[in-house]
């Protein structure tokens, strides 16, 4: 179903996040000369997140957001203070119940679409206790 294993604080002021950044970009096609040299440092916190007082990493767990490129093992950045639209994929909790799924919102109600065709979509009933947590911002892909 695509369940979230656990929120945990990203704590910015404990631990910045600063990597080598290279001046040109791979190649992901034909190869190019490659560069020895790197330009400087980029911040990741400051690429990956926008608000550190909303922002929590959850660990995936499923494949129901394959399509989506969600897959099993995988971390989300989710940002609690954005307001989720139609098309977001969401961290959502319905009747007590974690997933994440994108959200679609219709004439007829709200869906909880998945990305992968194994997994039926959720149609939530009216009667149904549905809490969107928070708004995927990225995904941290394990390779």
């Amino acid at each position: 179903m695509g369940v979230i294993v656990g929120p945990r604080v990203i704590d910015a002021g404990a631990s910045l996040l600063s990597v080598l950044v290279s001046p040109v970009a791979v190649a992901a096609g034909y190869p190019s000369p490659a560069q020895d040299y790197f330009e400087g440092r980029i911040d990741l916190n400051a690429h990956l997140i926008k608000d550190v007082t909303s922002t929590y990493v959850v660990r995936v767990s499923g494949e129901s957001m394959a399509g989506a490129g969600i897959s099993d093992g995988d971390e989300l950045i989710v940002n609690r203070a954005l307001e989720p639209v139609d098309g977001s994929v969401v961290v959502a909790v319905l009747d007590g119940e974690l997933t994440v799924k994108r959200l679609r919102i219709t004439r007829t109600g709200v869906v909880l679409q998945a990305e992968n065709p194994a997994y039926p979509d959720i149609v939530v009933p009216s009667l149904s206790d549905l809490l969107v947590w928070g708004v995927v911002t990225r995904c941290l892909h394990v390779v």
